[in-house]
């Protein structure tokens, strides 16, 4: 049976997300990002493209590490200016029924208890549609414009992340019994206090004594995104994680990446196909191959140098602007993404990147590949992907708002469908039910499930 394909719209609260420059050609709509009705119109797109959901990434900093300077990010709108992702997944689920939203927020800056009540009024508003992307973050300006003289190294990040989920379970999963809401108007009885504990949470990071503010939402727990390629990241999303997002820039460096994860996976006890992988890429695509392969040309007429290198040194945590365009990309250990490199430098051993060759590369869809042709081309190559890597859909970056995805839409989804590989109806219920047609609630094998409790002892026993 021929895998079924899948696709997320990765997006941002930002000026053109993953192809600095882009903003300037005249069809692109991404400075209206301010705009309600841009974010509308989006979701409204997506949900005729049956689209699993949108991915809204999220940065809490500004990318200063190229040239040790804002200049660059602030003049090309390199992901800056950027507003807060959350405020606009209401007014997408109030035109759409099914799509999903996933939200990308950082451990590192928000302590968890607030963060629970944020993510349980959005998956009570959305009626269970919302996915949570978790990230450590990587940007030394972020960590020093919240009080922290620096950030801490990548590893220990994961270390907090641990201790994070723990609290967000305990507050999600445990805190109150199914049967605790009543709403009984005759008794006069909204909750039953018996059944809401307080959580008792007592650690190295956080202190966290009493009970969630919130009553359940829908799936209690949002669907968990990860974006971690590191061993670290690797071992904190197959503990965690059911839908990783994976950026490689070739179908080498994909499946090297699927394959350990999927190790890591069966490591730690779990189905190694019960976790949804999807890969980044980019599509250009016209009635005809001449006519995609003309429009990628006049997109790359817009792409930016300085933009691009200035999104891939915060990305690394390495000064691109130290080396010259033809130098060749190596491998330096950072505290930033440090799978970023990896893919570029070790994980395809027949190619080997150039400094400008980074550069153009991200300058147009970012650091995915970009597949450009006609609805027949582009979907055999996707089906190629599917087949080569292991991945279970792709998390598509646009190069123009809202045009590529309109073009998607219109000549790559009805191609897939023709195939019988991609959905012509959205599943019913939440977006956990959507995804993996099961229950709204995490599984019982899930880390979270161990602290579906009800008593302190218990409370304390699974801590």
């Amino acid at each position: 049976m021929t895998k079924q394909i899948s696709f997320n719209a990765f997006e941002m609260n930002c000026i053109a997300h993953q192809s600095p420059g882009l903003w300037r050609h005249p069809s692109d709509r991404s400075t209206e990002y301010k705009d309600i009705e841009y974010w509308t119109d989006l979701a409204k797109i997506l949900e005729k493209g049956y689209f699993d959901g949108i991915f809204i990434a999220d940065v809490l900093g500004i990318y200063d590490v190229y040239h040790q300077s804002a200049e660059h990010a602030l003049s090309g709108a390199v992901q800056i200016p950027v507003n807060d992702p959350l405020q606009v997944i209401p007014v997408m689920a109030a035109v759409t029924k099914h799509l999903g939203f996933g939200l990308t927020t950082s451990i590192s800056f928000e302590h968890p208890y607030p963060f629970a009540r944020r993510m349980s009024t959005l998956d009570h508003l959305t009626k269970g549609r919302v996915g949570w992307n978790i990230v450590t973050s990587y940007l030394e300006s972020g960590s020093k414009n919240i009080g922290l003289k620096t950030q801490l190294n990548h590893d220990d990040r994961y270390d907090v992340a641990d201790e994070y989920l723990e609290v967000l379970y305990k507050l999600w999963e445990g805190s109150w019994e199914n049967d605790a809401v009543k709403r009984n108007k005759q008794s006069g009885i909204f909750a039953d206090h018996q059944k809401v504990h307080p959580i008792f949470h007592d650690g190295k990071y956080f202190t966290v004594p009493g009970i969630h503010i919130c009553e359940p939402s829908p799936q209690r727990t949002p669907v968990l995104y990860q974006a971690g390629a590191s061993p670290r990241g690797q071992a904190f999303a197959s503990q965690n994680a059911e839908c990783i997002f994976i950026a490689p820039p070739s179908k080498v460096a994909a499946k090297k990446v699927v394959q350990s994860i999927r190790q890591k996976l069966r490591e730690e006890g779990r189905d190694p196909y019960s976790v949804k992988i999807y890969s980044l890429l980019s599509i250009v695509t016209d009635e005809t191959d001449d006519k995609a392969q003309q429009k990628f040309k006049e997109y790359q007429s817009y792409g930016s140098y300085d933009g691009a290198l200035t999104l891939v040194s915060g990305w690394s945590g390495v000064d691109f602007s130290q080396y010259q365009p033809q130098d060749k990309v190596e491998y330096i250990q950072t505290n930033a993404i440090q799978s970023m490199l990896d893919a570029y430098v070790n994980a395809d051993p027949n190619r080997v990147w150039t400094i400008e060759e980074i550069a153009n590369w991200n300058s147009v869809g970012g650091n995915g590949p970009v597949l450009v042709g006609s609805a027949h081309t582009v979907a055999d190559e996707l089906q190629n992907w599917m087949e080569e890597t292991d991945v279970d859909g792709f998390n598509l970056a646009y190069i123009l708002a809202h045009q590529s995805f309109i073009d998607i839409v219109d000549y790559i989804v009805p191609e897939l469908q023709r195939r019988g590989v991609y959905q012509t109806e959205y599943k019913q219920g939440t977006l956990r039910e959507k995804l993996f047609g099961q229950h709204a609630h995490l599984p019982e094998n899930h880390r979270a499930a161990q602290y579906r409790i009800n008593t302190k002892n218990t409370f304390d026993q699974a801590s």
